[in-house]
């Protein structure tokens, strides 16, 4: 059985000493518990042990769990936000707008646009950043992202918060770093205050190169059935 309490205790003091290596506070990130796979009474065990940031990857998976996660004792909707991390196909933009509180994975300006035309009240969003330039992920090359910030930030319904990038996946993380050195410093330089990036196999390299969000699930929840990070 997965212990997912003390996977989080863990986790938590990973983040720590990844903050005091680099001379942050880790009050200054957000740990995300990315829930894709997990089943809605292991979502609880990580709400009751006091988590309240939650990812998802899938419009489809994300609407079950939650009409689930309402019935159960204490578990309020109120006290928690739910971080869209995956790739948001924008006939799902509606059901999203639903669904999460914040969009991590702004990866065009046609999916930005059809937020901005259904969002309801300002939306917080990140841009993804396809930093390694790899053709399985999404998001705007960086010698785009200047651009799509610039227009995505003029949007009136969306309220532009930072950027958001997923690593290469190798065998050693330090292989990482200069993917989220260069997309910190692109952060600074737009004067953005969030910065998602980091997963279970990177998010100590990626804290001590600037995150302020991280994305984790397989080091609280135990390997997914599925292929995932």
């Amino acid at each position: 059985m997965v212990d997912i309490q003390e996977n989080i205790r863990r986790v938590e003091e990973r983040i720590a000493q990844a903050c005091h290596r680099a001379g942050r506070s880790p009050s200054e990130v957000t740990l995300i518990v990315v829930t894709k796979t997990v089943t809605p009474p292991a979502i609880y065990q990580a709400f009751a042990a006091g988590l309240r940031n939650f990812g998802e990857n899938r419009v489809q998976e994300a609407q079950p769990k939650l009409q689930e996660l309402a019935d159960l004792p204490d578990f309020s909707r109120d006290l928690t936000t739910w971080h869209m991390v995956g790739h948001l196909q924008t006939n799902k933009v509606k059901a999203a707008i639903e669904l999460f509180n914040v969009i991590h994975s702004v990866d065009s300006l046609k999916l930005a646009q059809a937020l901005d035309r259904n969002a309801r009240v300002p939306l917080p969003v990140l841009v993804q950043v396809n930093m390694a330039g790899e053709a399985t992920k999404s998001g705007f090359p960086p010698a785009e992202a200047r651009a799509a910030v610039e227009t995505v930030g003029r949007l009136p319904n969306l309220k532009l918060s930072g950027l958001m990038t997923i690593a290469p996946i190798v065998a050693n993380p330090e292989e990482t770093r200069p993917v989220f050195r260069q997309l910190h410093l692109l952060c600074v330089g737009l004067g953005l205050p969030e910065l998602s990036m980091g997963m279970t196999d990177d998010f100590e390299v990626a804290i001590e190169e600037g995150a302020t969000m991280v994305r984790i699930g397989r080091a609280i929840f135990g390997e997914r059935p599925v292929e995932g990070r």
